[in-house]
């Protein structure tokens, strides 16, 4: 595929082309992410972010590419400088765990409905005792509605690494709730 047909699938945003771009490419975003941040950060939402803005304003980054070199190099430069901004600018956070901050296997795995019902209950009652709705909402549309990322973070008017912020945030606020509500009921 030439450097024309990629940049035109990505305008155009062809799924098949842009999972190609991605697949290609991801050895150089893996390296510039490795090369820029001096601790661990989530390399599917770097990769993201860096999707995003080479399609901001339709596509502007993408159409300023003018042929003076192969795209590839163009991009490695591209990247590094997209990568060390948001570095700079503390938009990407340190990912000091190397656990998932959610499990969903087996979410849906009981015995039966009853207790199916009983655990939305349990969880919609934690919800109710949250002070913070822009948790209760982060939670719902992202880890229980299973939504995109992205589309929450734009609805939002956030980037997608501040809506992993909240997200980790309104768990451990999540697990405040429930401890606190057992320790009421167990004693």
């Amino acid at each position: 595929m030439t450097d024309k047909e990629i940049i035109d699938g990505l305008i155009r945003r062809d799924n098949r082309i842009t999972d190609y771009f991605l697949n290609k490419y991801r050895p150089l975003f893996k390296s510039a992410i490795a090369l820029i941040f001096d601790y661990h950060v989530d390399e599917d939402e770097c990769i993201n972010e860096l999707y995003l803005y080479l399609m901001k304003n339709d596509a502007e980054k993408l159409k300023s590419f003018q042929n003076r070199s192969t795209f590839g190099y163009w991009l490695k430069k591209v990247v590094i400088r997209f990568f060390k901004d948001i570095k700079d600018a503390g938009k990407v956070i340190d990912d000091k765990s190397e656990e998932p901050l959610f499990d969903k296997t087996g979410i849906a795995d009981y015995n039966n409905a009853v207790s199916a019902i009983d655990a939305r209950e349990d969880l919609e009652h934690l919800f109710l005792l949250m002070n913070n709705e822009r948790y209760v909402a982060v939670l719902r549309t992202l880890v229980i509605e299973d939504k995109d990322p992205e589309q929450i973070a734009a609805v939002m008017g956030i980037t997608v690494a501040n809506l992993y912020n909240i997200k980790k945030r309104a768990l451990a606020s999540l697990v405040k709730v429930a401890i606190k509500y057992m320790n009421k009921y167990e004693n």
